[in-house]
């Protein structure tokens, strides 16, 4: 048996028997369930994880933990080599720290592409047809209160910027409600990956699209992508939807631009300081709001579960990662 140990950092919700299955192929099987930060870098230096080849860091991880940055990951074992991720953004690990340390990191596309798209759809419409003065009013006995018209995804075009694989699966349900799509990656897909999709400028894209879907990963060159000279730019009336990351959006300029009118209504899944949300945010009823719940289901937890054993599995047995996040790939 290949002398290779895993450990699972957090605890599994749908894939314990198969997270035990590993120790077919791994040494030995640690598990650090809950704890804190300060006592996980504890163990990592007095030892106790020493032979740990690769790990499996779970949803709640961070919860633990904190960060993967720079402090934590020179502390882990000198013997890991793979980190494998829960979660389709990873924004909370030090990708560069762990290169440093020859260190590979996977996450888990695909995965998450139409759980967190079927939200997207929902909070376009929701915001198409301001939904929460309706959802308020109702359950306070005043049935449809302030209410007011809404409008048709119908012809309204549809910006995706981030047409990765959850903005293609963005994409393909607007379609199906008539809307027009464009997109602005960093490069152009090739063409029989666009479906019809229209490519476009960054400036193209804010100045001419009714809706806006945010899609992109976080780091430092998108963190508040869209702020206030990105709202100035946009049409009067805009839709602004987010199921990324929070930090994308400069929140205080949402908030100005709702207020002011640039901004018609939003649909956010994800927040700047989650779980705060900006007053502003919660005082306007033109904002549909959502815990950031776009993977919650037990279909997508499930198969993001064992996308990441299928990354730890490949990791103990040959070494390489299923899912390599984009910096480490060559």
């Amino acid at each position: 048996m290949s002398q290779k140990a895993a450990l699972l950092i957090g605890k599994l919700d749908h894939t314990r028997k198969e997270w035990e299955e590993v120790g077919q192929v791994a040494s030995k099987l640690y598990e650090y369930p809950d704890g804190s930060r300060s006592d996980f870098i504890d163990k990592c230096r007095n030892g106790e994880f020493n032979g740990v080849f690769a790990m499996f860091r779970s949803n709640e991880s961070n919860s633990i933990t904190g960060n993967f940055d720079e402090e934590l990951v020179e502390a882990l074992p000198s013997s890991l080599k793979f980190i494998c991720h829960n979660g389709a953004g990873y924004d909370n690990i030090d990708v560069a720290a762990c290169t440093k340390r020859g260190i590979q990191v996977s996450s888990t596309p695909i995965a998450v592409n139409d759980a967190t798209a079927d939200v997207a759809m929902f909070l376009i419409l929701g915001a198409l047809r301001n939904v929460t003065q309706c959802f308020q009013a109702v359950r306070q006995g005043r049935w449809r209160g302030n209410f007011k018209l809404g409008h048709d995804p119908r012809n309204k075009i549809l910006g995706i910027l981030g047409m990765g694989g959850i903005g293609s699966a963005v994409a393909t349900r607007a379609k199906a409600f008539g809307m027009k799509i464009q997109y602005h990656n960093r490069n152009r897909l090739p063409e029989n990956e666009e479906n019809g999709a229209t490519y476009v400028s960054f400036e193209e894209l804010l100045k001419t699209s009714d809706v806006l879907s945010l899609n992109l990963a976080l780091n430092k060159s998108t963190r508040h992508i869209i702020a206030k000279p990105q709202f100035d730019m946009m049409k009067d009336g805009i839709v602004i939807v987010n199921t990324a990351r929070g930090p994308l959006i400069d929140e205080a300029a949402l908030v100005d631009a709702l207020n002011s009118g640039k901004v018609s209504t939003a649909g956010l899944d994800v927040f700047e300081e989650e779980p705060k949300i900006h007053q502003g945010l919660l005082d306007n009823e033109n904002v549909v709001l959502l815990p950031h719940i776009g993977t919650a289901t037990f279909e997508t937890q499930r198969d993001m579960e064992l996308l990441v054993l299928d990354n730890l599995k490949s990791a103990l047995k040959e070494e390489k990662l299923l899912t390599q996040v984009p910096e480490q790939r060559k």
